[in-house]
């Protein structure tokens, strides 16, 4: 048999194992460990056993419950609550202006957890109701929390870089430093889009009344010291990490620390505030670990049959692509996969083949991991089973239609295009801060 067609039956067997519903790890692994062992009898079953062996030794593993953790204590204390009172007050005046401090709510959000759920959670139950009583268009609200809540996997501390720099085997300080510049061009595109659009057609994005502004001087300043929480943390994680102050695993640390600081300061560290984010934390970090021994697995099995250069000849032998027509090919591939998976079992699936052809070929692998969380971003608002459609879905109230959610994203996805163009034509936005950091 052709290593062409065994790969071809590890891939329809994972789909097979998928679609009866068994958990994702569980199929990859399963069909990683059962196609080692048909291939090398039983020296194969020496693959996942070495999978989990380098699981286990592998130090920045460690980040992935710690910042899952800071998230969890964030959205649970209510800080992310208090900074969007600020945002209401101070830019209610702007036509827009609850859109655009969605926005920046969930810059801050992601610069404090790197999780897109958590921002669709938190935007979807302190934004939505708002903009919703104000006025605002339905299709706008649901379109600004979508988006917003996508930058979550592009700012660090990003979940996504951190797995995608596991399996892809590339250093997650430069991913997180690649994703920064990318992360707030998405969010000022974002924001302009809002900005316009509102000026275009007031009654999108209404401004607040006198009376909805109207508070006292005193109350005014005490809102802005809900942004100085925020800051603490974000500082606490990015700011001393890019100082050169903490390493990865250390920023993560302090990061969990300055989030519990923040909401004990806040009076809101109770024992159900820490049972509930601990609880949670176990239960997504143990995901996250079967997922990546399974990927580790998966990808052994395909570097072990030269998948990769078979890939390689099909793109350029076969189809005669050049190198760039070969990565906007695996761009549109993302695209397609997006529609019925999530980032990763993307990443998983995917990775042990694109990852050392774009070695191969030339490109940074740093900067192909932004160009893969961005068209990941995308993916999540591609109908028909974009992961944030549901979510949204699952969290909006009734008044807003799955129509209304499908034709929300739109304009958001064309300007999420137009940022990762821009990106692939300018690598230097996403290269700049790793080549400056790391060059000293």
């Amino acid at each position: 048999m052709s290593y062409e067609m065994i790969a071809l039956m590890m891939f329809s067997s994972l789909v097979m194992l998928l679609l009866t519903g068994q958990r994702f790890f569980g199929a990859v692994g399963c069909v990683a460990a059962a196609a080692s062992m048909l291939l090398w009898g039983d020296g194969g079953a020496e693959m996942p056993f070495n999978a989990a062996i380098v699981l286990l030794n592998w130090y920045p593993l460690l980040t992935l419950p710690l910042f899952i953790f800071m998230g969890y204590i964030l959205s649970e204390s209510g800080i992310a609550s208090d900074l969007y009172k600020m945002f209401h007050v101070f830019m209610g005046p702007i036509p827009g202006g609850l859109a655009l401090g969605t926005i920046i709510l969930m810059v801050a959000i992601s610069a404090m957890n790197g999780l897109s759920v958590a921002g669709m959670a938190i935007g979807s139950s302190i934004a939505l109701p708002e903009m919703l009583k104000r006025g605002y268009d339905k299709r706008m609200v649901s379109g600004v929390i979508q988006a917003g809540s996508s930058l979550g996997i592009m700012i660090p501390p990003s979940i996504v870089l951190v797995l995608y720099g596991m399996i892809a085997r590339q250093p997650v300080g430069q991913l997180w430093l690649a994703g920064v510049f990318p992360g707030l061009l998405l969010a000022t595109l974002f924001a302009l889009y809002i900005i316009i659009r509102c000026k275009l057609q007031p009654q999108m994005g209404p401004a607040l009344s006198a009376e909805d502004r109207q508070m006292p001087r005193k109350e005014k300043l005490k809102l802005l010291g809900a942004g100085v929480m925020p800051l603490f943390i974000i500082f606490s994680v990015t700011g001393l990490f890019m100082m050169g102050v903490t390493n990865l695993v250390e920023s993560s640390a302090v990061g969990a620390a300055a989030a519990m600081i923040a909401a004990g300061a806040k009076r809101r560290l109770s024992r159900k505030v820490m049972m509930s984010s601990l609880y949670s934390t176990l239960g997504v970090s143990c995901m996250f670990m079967w997922i990546i021994m399974a990927a580790l697995s998966f990808g052994a099995v395909f570097d072990g049959l030269g998948a990769v250069n078979a890939i390689k000849s099909v793109f350029l032998e076969q189809w005669g692509l050049s190198p760039w027509g070969v990565l906007i090919m695996m761009q549109i591939s993302y695209i397609i996969m997006g529609m019925f998976l999530d980032d990763t079992a993307m990443l998983v699936i995917v990775a042990p083949l694109y990852i050392p052809l774009i070695i191969q070929l030339g490109f940074n692998p740093v900067w192909y991991g932004v160009l893969y969380t961005i068209t990941c971003q995308i993916a999540y608002m591609t109908p028909p089973f974009g992961y944030n459609l549901f979510l949204m879905k699952a969290m909006a109230p009734p008044q807003i239609t799955l129509v209304d959610i499908y034709a929300s994203i739109v304009p958001f996805v064309i300007v999420m295009a137009t940022g990762l163009g821009l990106i692939m034509a300018f690598p230097e936005i996403a290269t700049f801060l790793p080549d400056l950091f790391y060059a000293k």
